[in-house]
């Protein structure tokens, strides 16, 4: 068997992630120690109990998945359960990067907490909107962006086949919204994030991160790393730090990225953090794929017993 562990993002959090693996590992103590001594403020209490709104504002959202999905890989690693390859979604590719010993997991909490203030910063609230394309091929979503007028709207996340995410300038996105509608979209349905991410919109937070690594030491990964920016599998320092800048203000490739994990023999992928929204993903992309998720023990238990059965 040869496995992908995959890192969920932005979207993925709830009150309540990481909390049992806190409570029954200690080097997971010891990380969400480590994480509020590195931000200064409480992010186990933040996690574990909320507010939901404190901990979906994105500049908390980012560092507080993180640690709930280094949590996760720690209690799966702690196993002896190893990967062939890393990747994450959006977000989660930080996690992936920590992970495969690209960097520490205390500069990716404050990389990704400064990641979240300069996309917060832009584009104004309100002025940006994200929405979710359900049921048109990609050629269409490219072609409806292409054609509204009314501003800046551009595909931001190949999803799966049928999923695409659009991004940009609220009342474009709004307009494309309806044009999808009109050309047999199933849903056309506007995101709760406060952020565009993944398009030309984010070009001044991509330029404020690439000045942010360039003050951090980056190795070269462990084991593979597959881009979002790309879909293709990354192994040395230099080129996964242009990747990081290119992926915010690039669509994410991350139906190409699944594809062609598998087309080089990955058989099973196992979603390591909070949620399965990529276990939902990949098993629309590659049907034939073993899934696995660990978030908490139970699941974590689960996964076990049937990668040792």
């Amino acid at each position: 068997m040869k496995i992908a562990f995959v890192f969920p993002g932005q979207g993925s959090q709830y009150v309540g992630m990481g909390k049992d693996l806190c409570e029954n590992f200690d080097e997971v103590h010891r990380l969400y120690e480590e994480a509020s001594e590195t931000l200064g403020y409480d992010v186990k209490e933040l996690s574990f109990n909320g507010p939901q709104e404190e901990l979906n504002k994105t500049f908390r959202t980012q560092p507080c998945i993180l640690t709930a999905g280094i949590a996760a890989y720690k209690a799966l690693s702690s196993h002896g359960i190893t990967a062939h390859v890393m990747a994450g979604h959006s977000l989660g590719e930080y996690s992936a990067i920590v992970a495969a010993g690209v960097i520490s997991f205390k500069e990716a909490a404050l990389l990704t907490e400064k990641r979240g203030m300069f996309m917060q910063e832009a584009v104004p609230e309100g002025q940006g909107l994200m929405a979710a394309i359900i049921g048109l091929d990609r050629q269409k979503v490219d072609d409806i962006c292409r054609s509204v007028e009314t501003g800046y709207v551009s595909p931001a996340n190949y999803n799966s086949p049928g999923q695409i995410v659009i991004a940009g300038e609220k009342q474009a996105v709004e307009d494309a919204m309806k044009l999808a509608k009109n050309a047999g979209a199933k849903r056309a349905l506007a995101l709760a994030v406060s952020v565009p991410s993944h398009c030309a919109l984010m070009a001044k937070a991509s330029n404020r991160l690439a000045e942010l690594l360039n003050t951090i030491e980056i190795k070269d990964p462990e084991v593979p790393i597959m881009n979002n920016a790309d879909a293709v599998f990354l192994t040395t320092a230099e080129r996964i730090k242009a990747s990081l800048i290119r992926q915010l203000n690039s669509p994410l490739l991350w139906e190409d990225s699944v594809k062609n994990m598998v087309e080089t023999g990955i058989d099973a992928f196992i979603e390591v953090g909070p949620g399965k929204t990529l276990t939902g993903l990949i098993r629309r992309i590659e049907p034939s794929v073993k899934l696995y998720n660990v978030e908490d023990s139970a699941s974590l238990n689960r996964t076990l017993g049937e990668l040792k059965g």
